[in-house]
């Protein structure tokens, strides 16, 4: 799935992980921030980053986007690719964004900060990743001087990312926990942590199909590689855990009703005729639990993993040409699309 890695049934925790991901936040010496600058400052760091040697995963070819000037449907596009955020969807200030071949990595230019540096890989692969990030993060940085105190670390516009700048996730797909009514408390348990939940895209979006990105919340005073290696080892894992018992539970308390319930999906599926997003999300969500427990066997993981990127509006409306925002076409152009591909 691009923008949440390349579809990926064999990656590591498939079953439970979506995806992993590794941003950082810098900011340039001799600018203010993103919301103190003028419009011709921010133009002059657009022009300062694309400068800039990226090296790393840009040297086999980037695409630049300058997304002032792209049309509404292109902005969405890049945004159920998790290449952008919402945000950056939306403002009206000078800004682009750098994008790897693969669409692994991309480098929002005045999101919230100069620079959100992101990378993102199926599965659970947060050390490939973190290695990754931090050798793209040293070269960029022999080129452009970053914002950073001896004391405080890496400057950012939320105090909340000051330190190394990092936030370390994944996106999780966990509804066993769901029916089983687990997840208020594995959410508390998340509070407790010090993590960060959000919904399918991110921060304040919602949480469709029981899919959610869990990240940290602070930086300041913790390593790069300290946050990965809780993550990877601790944290992650410790929700797959979770979940996988949650499964167990089902498979042993009432196989009958789970094979009902991932079964009665994929006949929805299969048969609408009308289907908005939050609808194919749920279905698909109910689909991939089937297939991941093996009770669904004529599906791969990775063509459920496909369509969840597919049926979002601007995928939807490239694929169909339907029109962006019209209710009607979009359930009908979505219904027809999944109802092919699963047949």
């Amino acid at each position: 799935m691009s923008g949440r890695g390349t579809p990926g049934g064999d990656a590591p925790m498939a079953d439970c992980v979506l995806s992993s991901r590794v941003r950082l936040a810098r900011n340039l010496v001799g600018f203010n921030f993103v919301n103190r600058s003028t419009q011709q400052q921010l133009s002059d760091i657009v022009l300062r980053v694309q400068s800039a040697r990226l090296g790393g995963p840009f040297e086999a070819g980037v695409r630049w986007v300058n997304v002032q000037a792209t049309a509404p449907v292109d902005r969405q596009l890049l945004f159920e690719r998790n290449l952008i955020s919402r945000p950056f969807v939306d403002a009206a200030h000078p800004r682009c964004v750098a994008i790897s071949s693969d669409e692994s990595t991309s480098i929002m230019v005045n999101e919230e900060d100069h620079l959100r540096l992101q990378m993102l890989a199926p599965g659970m692969r947060l050390r490939e990743l973190s290695e990754r990030m931090i050798a793209l993060d040293q070269t960029i940085e022999r080129s452009l001087e970053y914002a950073f105190h001896p004391r405080f670390g890496y400057l950012t516009a939320c105090a909340t990312n000051v330190g190394t700048g990092i936030r370390v996730g994944a996106m999780l797909h966990l509804p066993a926990l769901a029916i089983v009514q687990e997840l208020e408390r594995v959410q508390r348990a998340a509070k407790e942590l010090h993590l960060a939940i959000r919904g399918f895209h991110g921060e304040g979006s919602d949480a469709l199909g029981d899919f959610y990105q869990v990240s940290n919340q602070t930086t300041l005073g913790r390593s790069e590689r300290d946050l990965v290696e809780e993550f990877a080892d601790g944290i992650v894992p410790r929700f797959v855990e979770w979940e996988r018992g949650a499964r167990r539970v089902l498979l042993e308390r009432d196989p009958s009703s789970l094979d009902d319930r991932v079964h009665r999906a994929l006949g929805v599926l299969r048969s609408c005729r009308l289907l908005s997003l939050e609808e194919s999300v749920k279905f698909l969500s109910r689909v991939r639990l089937g297939v991941s427990l093996g009770r669904i066997t004529e599906i791969p993981l990775e063509l459920v993993d496909r369509l969840l990127l597919e049926v979002q509006p601007a995928h939807l409306v490239r694929a169909t040409g339907c029109e962006l925002g019209n209710g009607r076409d979009d359930r009908g152009a979505r219904a027809d699309l999944v109802r092919s591909t699963l047949r």
